[in-house]
């Protein structure tokens, strides 16, 4: 997916923008970039690869180059990024999280006929963020170019600009994505996570509003255009990709989870299929909190029956070749044989989208002794690959495992009944249940159910994006 962080300060800002990018290094794994203004030395910037080495790691050698009391920075999943744009506008530098689907469209639209080129990537694309910045260039003021790009981008964008000493946050359209700011004794940042300011010493000043562009700068910030009634934030946020010290929309990302594996537990004991087992466990990281709520509810005790080697493998940079995936995902799994051999464990998972390592992880359990593997999914089946953002995204929707099991069982005619599928005490629900836990080894799997996901997240139900789940905007 990814992030960005900004600031704008009376003094040497170069840390702050350092540290509180390197904390959305959870939201993206191949590139970073940072970008300083200096009423002296104009724009500094660097842009590198982070595929295989951390954020911090790379960018701690050019700190000494770096010098400004304003700055952008973000952690990429797509282009290389942050850019310097001139323009009619002026000189910037603009930085962009979210999906462009209709991008050839726009070039053959607005550019095609007037000379425009665009950096190709490798893949043969045009760098999504260049492709705003064209867009917001089409008119007069950046408030119009903004506004405007979000309007004839099908998807989402959004964006973080620097100009000299001001800084324009211009949350998308739907609010999908979180803007806030924050403020100290010396100036106000721009941050996706909450925790990365107050860790450097900001308060929480203001969260913006679905498609609201503010202007911030040393001494304060206002609002260039208001925000709209309608909101589509991302549920993902809070199941999985949001950190856990995290606050959207006022709910915190940690005690959303636990909430969330309480209502599961809840729900199973109400139907009586609460499985008897020895301990729950979480899968991954992100699952743990999950599987804490789901073991206080349940009563069964939360353990740890493997563990990841982190000194090695502190995130999961994985490589293109699927072998070499697999065995990564291996190679960091450690065991506690004393927690697995003989036992009969639960595990939730924050969410279940491919499948792809559930195999690897399920014949590493029973080749460890388990006597029993539940699976849990801390959020429905999801039946529709992501258009707004880079979660469940794909090349087909029957690359995800709850649609490519409807296939296998009813062809065609199963995806006529996707939500039927995706209600576990259903007949069709019960079937693909049935049908995966066959081809996974499980000896049960469960999905937790859209009503208690919503439940678990507790704000306007109409104000959350459940579009992977349901197919509907």
């Amino acid at each position: 997916m990814g992030g960005f962080f900004g600031a704008i300060s009376k003094r040497d800002c170069v840390l702050d923008i350092f540290f509180g990018v390197d904390y959305h290094s959870h939201l993206g794994t191949r590139r970073g970039g940072m970008i300083l203004y200096d009423r002296g030395r104009g724009y500094q910037r660097q842009i590198h690869n982070i595929e295989n080495t951390p954020f911090r790691t790379k960018f701690e050698r050019d700190l000494a180059e770096f010098q400004g009391n304003a700055g952008i920075g973000c952690i990429s999943d797509t282009d290389p990024q942050p850019l310097l744009v001139r323009s009619h506008l002026g000189l910037y530098a603009i930085t962009t999280v979210g999906i462009i689907n209709n991008a050839e469209s726009l070039v053959e639209k607005y550019f095609s006929d007037h000379g425009h080129q665009f950096m190709a990537m490798s893949s043969g694309r045009v760098n999504a963020t260049e492709l705003v910045a064209a867009l917001i260039n089409q008119k007069d003021t950046l408030v119009e170019g903004i506004r405007h790009a979000q309007d004839v981008i099908d998807g989402s964008a959004t964006i973080l600009i620097l100009q000299e000493e001001r800084i324009i946050a211009a949350r998308d359209k739907l609010g999908r994505l979180p803007v806030l700011i924050g403020r100290n004794a010396d100036g106000f940042c721009v941050s996706f996570e909450s925790f990365a300011y107050q860790k450097l010493g900001y308060h929480d000043a203001y969260e913006l509003g679905p498609q609201e562009i503010v202007e911030v700068d040393a001494e304060g910030w206002h609002t260039l255009s208001p925000a709209g009634e309608r909101m589509r934030i991302c549920a993902f946020l809070w199941t999985y990709y949001g950190y856990p010290n995290s606050n959207y929309e006022g709910v915190n990302v940690e005690v959303m989870r636990y909430r969330n594996g309480e209502i599961m537990a809840r729900d199973e004991i109400s139907r009586g299929q609460l499985p008897k087992v020895d301990y729950v466990a979480g899968v991954p990281d992100s699952g743990l909190p999950h599987a804490i709520g789901y073991a206080n509810r349940s009563g069964k005790p939360f353990a740890r029956p493997f563990v990841k080697y982190t000194p090695t493998w502190p995130r999961s940079f994985m490589p293109d070749n699927q072998d070499v995936r697999n065995q990564v995902a291996k190679m960091k799994q450690i065991p506690v044989p004393e927690l697995i051999e003989g036992k009969k464990l639960l595990f939730v998972d924050d969410s279940i989208v491919r499948g792809t390592q559930l195999r690897e992880t399920v014949e590493f359990l029973y080749e460890s002794g388990a006597e029993e593997v539940h699976m849990r999914s801390a959020c429905p089946p999801i039946m529709y690959g992501c258009k707004y953002l880079n979660f469940s995204r794909s090349n087909s929707d029957m690359e995800l495992l709850a649609r490519r099991t409807v296939q296998e069982l009813e062809g065609d005619e199963g995806q006529q009944h996707l939500e039927e599928y995706a209600d576990g005490t259903s007949e069709r629900g019960q079937c693909m249940l049935k049908t995966i836990c066959e081809k996974f080894g499980f000896t049960s799997l469960g999905y937790q159910s859209l009503e208690g996901l919503l439940e678990a997240i507790g704000i306007d139900r109409d104000k959350i994006c459940t579009y992977c789940w349901t197919g509907k905007e």
